[in-house]
C-alpha cells in the first residue's frame, strides 16, 4: 500500500466534520503553498539547481524554517536519484510523501489525556496576544460538554483585561473562575485555584498565566514560581504544561518556542489562529524542530474550531487539490 493510499484509508477513518475542519482551517495555507509549487513545477522542462534553490525559497517563505527546509531538500534530492525522477510536476507527490514521513517521525495524534484518578491540572504559557485566554475558555467549553466539572484559575494578573476576558468565559461557559486582583501575585492565584477546585470536587483545573514578554528573566522566575506551587500543591502536577504559539507569527513563534522550554517543562503545543495564515508551513516546522507534541489546534473563531491535532488531517488538508496517481 503506498503512502498516499495509507493516508487516505486514515483520514476516512475520522468523522466528516473534522476533515472538513482541517480542510476549511488550512485553505489559505493550501491555496498559497500548493499553487506557488504547481507553478513551480510546471515552470521547468527538467529538474535541475535552479528548481531546488526555487523550491527551498519556496519552503522557507511558507515558514516551514531553515533547519527542516534543508531537511526535507536532502531528502527530496536523494529520492529523485534513487527513483530516477526526471519530470518536476512528479515533484508535487514526491514533496507530499516526504512531508507526512517527516511528520510521522513524532507523535500522530493530539489532545489531552486526562487523569482518571485525580484532578488533571493544566498550565498555559506564552506570550500575550497568541491566544492562551480564548484556547482556555474553549477548552472548558469542551470539558464541560464531556460532562467534566471544571474551574479556571486567573494566573494572568498583569495583561490589562485578562482576569475579566477569563471571567467572560467562565460565565459562558459555566464555570468557576478563581482571581485575585490585578497585579496580585499569579503564584497566589494558582494556589488558591488548586485549594478552589479541590473543594469543589473539580476533575480539571485550567490555569491562566503572566503572558508578558518571555525574555524577561523576572518574568521567568515568577512562571517558576507557579511551577513550584503546582508541584507542591499537587505532587503529579501539572500535568499538562501547554505552550500556546500563535500561527501567524511564523519563525517568531518557534523563538518562543525555544526561550519558554528553559523556563518550563512544556510537555505540548497549541497552535493558535492556523486558519488566519498562508503560511501554515509552521506547524510542520515546530513538529520537527521542537521535538513536542502539537496537542491543538486553532482552525476558526468558534469554541469548537480547537481541534486535537491529527497529522494525517493536517498533511491532506495541506496538500489538497494535489494529485496522486500513485
Amino acid at each position: 500500500m503506498s503512502f498516499f493510499q495509507r493516508l487516505k484509508e486514515r483520514v476516512s477513518q475520522t468523522t466528516e466534520s473534522v476533515t472538513q475542519k482541517f480542510l476549511t482551517g488550512l485553505s489559505k495555507t493550501s491555496s498559497s503553498f500548493v499553487g506557488a509549487m504547481n507553478q513551480l513545477f510546471t515552470g521547468y522542462s527538467k529538474i535541475d539547481e535552479d528548481l531546488y534553490e526555487e523550491l527551498e525559497e519556496l519552503l522557507i517563505s511558507a515558514d516551514v524554517g531553515v533547519r527542516t527546509t534543508m531537511d526535507l531538500m536532502d531528502r527530496l534530492r536523494e529520492e529523485v536519484k534513487v527513483r530516477k525522477i526526471k519530470e518536476p510536476t512528479d515533484l508535487q507527490p514526491l514533496m507530499v510523501e516526504l512531508v507526512g514521513e517527516l511528520m510521522e517521525t513524532g507523535e500522530k495524534k493530539g489532545g489531552i489525556q486526562l487523569r482518571e484518578e485525580e484532578m488533571t491540572v493544566i498550565l498555559f504559557v506564552g506570550v500575550n496576544g497568541v491566544g492562551k485566554t480564548t484556547t482556555i475558555g474553549k477548552l472548558a467549553h469542551r470539558f464541560k460538554q464531556q460532562g467534566k466539572k471544571v474551574v479556571l484559575a486567573a494566573g494572568d494578573t498583569f495583561r490589562a483585561g485578562a482576569i475579566e476576558q477569563l471571567e467572560v468565559w467562565g460565565n459562558r461557559v459555566g464555570v468557576d473562575v478563581i482571581k485575585h486582583q490585578a497585579g496580585s501575585d499569579p503564584a497566589a492565584v494558582i494556589f488558591d485555584g488548586i485549594q478552589a477546585a479541590r473543594s469543589r470536587n473539580a476533575d480539571i483545573l485550567l490555569c491562566d498565566t503572566a503572558g508578558r514578554l518571555q525574555n524577561k528573566v523576572n518574568l521567568m522566575e515568577e512562571l517558576k514560581k507557579v511551577f513550584r506551587v503546582v508541584k507542591r500543591e499537587v505532587p503529579n502536577g501539572p500535568h499538562e504544561v501547554l505552550l500556546v504559539l500563535d500561527a501567524t507569527t511564523g519563525q517568531n513563534a518557534m523563538v518562543q518556542a525555544k526561550q519558554f522550554r528553559e523556563a518550563a517543562d512544556v510537555t505540548g503545543i497549541v497552535l493558535t489562529k492556523l486558519d488566519g495564515t498562508a503560511k501554515g508551513g509552521i506547524a510542520i516546522a515546530i513538529h520537527h524542530e521542537l521535538e513536542l507534541p502539537v496537542k491543538l489546534v486553532g482552525l476558526g473563531e468558534k469554541a469548537d474550531d480547537l481541534q486535537d491535532f491529527d497529522t494525517d488531517q493536517f498533511i491532506s488538508a495541506l496538500f489538497q487539490g494535489v494529485e496522486v496517481t500513485q
